[in-house]
């Protein structure tokens, strides 16, 4: 968890972006995405998501597959885009 809450501080950074301006397109407090970045809150799916997409990044290129919040997002992501392609729900292009 610790490796993927550093990506996200690095590339945020390497993006000029503040914590303020994270924090507001979540919808969240500055405090709170600190606390994100600091490893004090586990990193979930839906905050992962919302931070690549802030990012416009792939919420892959935050953890790298040794990581376990990666192994953890692309088991969820992999069942997420199978249980679409069952029930011919639409799956945006870059999520493929």
């Amino acid at each position: 968890m610790k490796i993927c809450s550093q990506n996200i501080r690095k590339i945020r950074r390497s993006k000029d972006l503040t914590q303020e301006y994270m924090a507001f397109e979540m919808g969240i407090s500055q405090k709170a995405y600190s606390d994100i970045e600091n490893a004090k809150v586990k990193i979930n799916l839906e905050i992962l998501t919302k931070i690549s997409d802030i990012l416009d990044i792939k919420p892959s290129e935050i953890c790298s597959i040794s990581d376990k919040c990666a192994n953890e997002f692309e088991d969820k992501y992999h069942g997420l885009l199978e249980y679409m392609k069952k029930n011919d729900i639409s799956i945006p292009k870059e999520y493929l």
